[in-house]
């Protein structure tokens, strides 16, 4: 086996400890499913774990390094980002009194929004880069086995444990959200508080180093 049994064994309980502390995923998988259903939060964790998917070939292709070389190229990626999520913070805002029958995109999030709006939060997240480039290789042995073959199985272990978190919390948000957002006033408070998680988002990303 190119990973070595133990090691598999450290990195699952290592990721698990990881994924199960809040960090900006989590939040945005959160607000998704509040505003747009339990399919939105579903969604939104699938793009989350592409971006995560494109980080983790990107460091089986040696491509870390090169935005390692040239950090000015990441840290534009990560400003564009931050400032695209801080936009849809403020327009969820904005239109928290929007007629749910007049504009349900207004009321709500589609499936292909959250997708996307999930690739871009993952792409955009430094944490998510340095996990990628820093941890996992730390698991890789060259002598083991082809190197991009267990960059493949680390990283598929942690894209179902992702996926099964994240997910979780995605469905269980959309339940309570669809709940709620039968109740205008509760609705309105509703995309308010996710339209200021998501500018908390934007401007924490845009923050980090």
């Amino acid at each position: 086996m190119p990973v070595d049994p133990h090691v598999l064994a450290v990195f699952t309980v290592s990721t698990i400890v990881a994924l199960v502390t809040p960090g900006p995923d989590m939040l945005f998988v959160l607000g998704c499913g509040m505003r747009g259903g339990a399919r939105a939060g579903l969604l939104a964790t699938v793009g989350v774990i592409t971006g995560d998917a494109l980080y983790i070939a990107a460091a089986a292709a040696g491509l870390a390094a090169l935005l390692t070389a040239f950090p000015v190229v990441f840290t534009a990626l990560r400003i564009a980002g931050a400032a695209y999520l801080v936009y849809l913070g403020v327009q969820m805002i904005r239109n928290r009194k929007s007629s749910q029958a007049d504009d349900p995109v207004a009321s709500g999030m589609s499936g292909r929004r959250a997708f996307l709006n999930g690739v871009v939060s993952s792409m955009a997240n430094p944490q998510t880069f340095a996990f990628m480039v820093a941890f996992l290789p730390q698991f890789v042995d060259p002598t083991a086995g082809p190197v991009w073959l267990q960059f493949a199985i680390l990283g598929g272990v942690l894209i179902v444990l992702e996926f099964l978190a994240d997910g979780t919390v995605g469905v269980l948000a959309g339940r309570i959200g669809g709940w709620l957002r039968g109740r205008e006033a509760v609705r309105r408070r509703m995309d308010a508080a996710t339209g200021s998680v998501f500018v908390g988002l934007g401007v924490t990303l845009a923050a980090e180093r």
